[in-house]
């Protein structure tokens, strides 16, 4: 069997890869061993900048209706006094979701799993082991085996990505390592679910305690879910029992009996900072966990996956139908991985400023962060860093620049967001009124012209960046930006420029 893309693993970072190249023209295969979906929730947090792929995937609508807005974020002390309480404000954000959200896993991935099932020239083969990766000459082969009937198949593609998670084969076929992160800490999961009211503030509880640290979230209308740091010599299975779990979970609980509450996982974790030393090997790709692991502290863990499925999608597809050069591959790691390594460094930093320092660390929790505006600013705020410097993201040295940014998806003037404009392809944003000839030689590039609002959020974006035009890549991010649309055109890398 063929295929211009082989997916190693179904979870929501190749499912999302898988989805993106298929609407993209490209034939993939998705191997995951597994049948169905894995039933136990994981992931539970996703912000605005990844809410936007899930938008572009047209499950918007689908996973607002089984997900959660988060109000904010609370910082508790060891007697789960309020030491600070950073609300967001309700309703969507500069890319038309809320900034922060709560979820069941599994059921997102039924929703991607059906719109998989939905999209032409996407298929998901179950119960396939992936026992080797060999790289030839023009190609990739994978090797199979059905974990059924135990029959083995090859399959050959141009391109593989591997998003089969921490304990990834595909990183292991191209030789890449993890570089450890320093960092290792043992927590105990546990997920219930219960019609009963608990009558909790529906933000982010974090317990500040060296002792015990601790974490409270509502993930949906029935699921809750906590973390607590374990002790020396504690394990997952010690909390198995309710009797011994609920005095975890009672200042949560309440009067809440314990009948009512359905025990839905109880599961130990070690949460690592892990980067992997290289991301490609030819046409080997490495995405997700195979390529990064996070600590949960800032709720990113999954997301980065699906940033990096949809940073690598439109890259891969256009170099398989020839309008984009070979090389701009190379900017998926260069991009990719810095971003990646910045989100990890702020998790630790947000887990060590929560729960470090004995009670002297509790006084400067409880003096400092009520007080400090950008304390709030940087706890409140889901905009992640731009993106460094690529053949892709051309970006002045020593000048402000929207490039590397995600442009917003904002309302234009006829009601429609940014994203519906665009539909996946290279833009040119401008304020100014473009002539008929201007509008001609951008649509010639295979882009779309996108006049903006001079005023509003448009506008003060442009303005931000000093920029009189941006050219937006397929992703959201921005390329290049310049004074005049006419300048902005000539950095379409559609258009047979010297940018890449």
């Amino acid at each position: 069997m063929t295929a211009r893309v082989v997916v190693v693993g179904a979870g929501p970072t190749g499912l999302t890869a898988a989805i993106l190249l298929a609407r993209h023209g490209v034939e993939c295969v998705v191997l995951e061993r597994w049948e169905s979906v894995y039933p136990q929730p994981r992931a539970v947090h996703l912000d605005d900048e990844v809410y936007r792929v899930l938008g572009r995937l047209g499950l918007a609508d689908a996973f607002a209706a089984v997900s959660w807005p988060c109000h904010g974020l609370r910082l508790l002390d060891p007697d789960l006094r309020v030491l600070a309480e950073f609300r967001r404000a309700p309703g969507a954000g500069r890319h038309g979701y809320p900034q922060a959200t709560m979820f069941d896993q599994p059921e997102l991935e039924r929703l991607l799993r059906a719109a998989l099932a939905a999209t032409p020239g996407a298929t998901l083969r179950g119960n396939t082991e992936v026992t080797g990766i060999t790289q030839e000459e023009g190609g990739v082969r994978v090797e199979v085996t059905d974990r059924v009937t135990g029959a083995r198949d090859t399959l050959h593609a141009d391109y593989v990505l591997g998003c089969d998670g921490a304990n990834s084969l595909t990183r292991t076929a191209i030789g890449a390592r993890m570089t450890d992160l320093r960092f290792d800490q043992r927590w105990l999961v546990v997920d219930i679910a219960t019609t009963a009211d608990l009558d909790q503030w529906e933000g982010v509880h974090q317990v500040c305690d060296p002792g015990r640290a601790a974490t409270y979230m509502r993930i949906g209308k029935t699921r809750h879910r906590w973390e607590f740091r374990l002790l020396a010599g504690e394990s997952g299975e010690d909390f198995r029992d309710l009797g011994r779990l609920h005095p975890l979970i009672a200042p949560w609980t309440g009067d809440v009996p314990v009948d009512e509450l359905e025990v839905v996982r109880v599961a130990e974790y070690t949460f690592r900072a892990q980067v992997a030393d290289r991301w490609r090997d030819r046409r080997v790709f490495l995405l997700g966990d195979a390529a990064h692991l996070t600590p949960p502290f800032i709720g990113q863990g999954m997301g980065a996956g699906l940033r990096d499925a949809a940073n690598l999608a439109w890259k891969l597809a256009g170099v398989l139908d020839g309008t984009l050069p070979e090389g701009v591959l190379d900017t998926y790691e260069a991009e990719r991985e810095p971003h990646a390594r910045a989100m990890i460094r702020l998790a630790k930093l947000v887990g060590t400023a929560m729960t470090a320092g004995g009670r002297f660390g509790d006084l400067v929790r409880r003096v400092v962060a009520p007080r400090l505006p950008v304390v709030a600013r940087h706890v409140l705020d889901s905009e992640t860093p731009p993106l460094r410097r690529s053949d892709l993201v051309v970006r002045p040295r020593l000048r402000r620049s929207l490039a590397g940014r995600l442009c917003p998806n904002a309302v234009l003037d006829d009601g429609r967001r940014f994203d519906e404009v665009a539909a996946g392809r290279f833009a040119v944003v401008t304020s100014a009124t473009p002539s008929t000839a201007e509008r001609t030689a951008v649509e010639a590039a295979g882009a779309v012209l996108v006049t903006v609002p001079v005023t509003g959020e448009w506008g003060r974006w442009l303005r931000s960046g000093r920029a009189g035009a941006a050219v937006v890549r397929p992703d959201g991010t921005v390329l290049s930006t310049s004074g005049s649309l006419a300048r902005a055109r000539e950095t379409l890398p559609l258009s047979g420029s010297s940018v890449l």
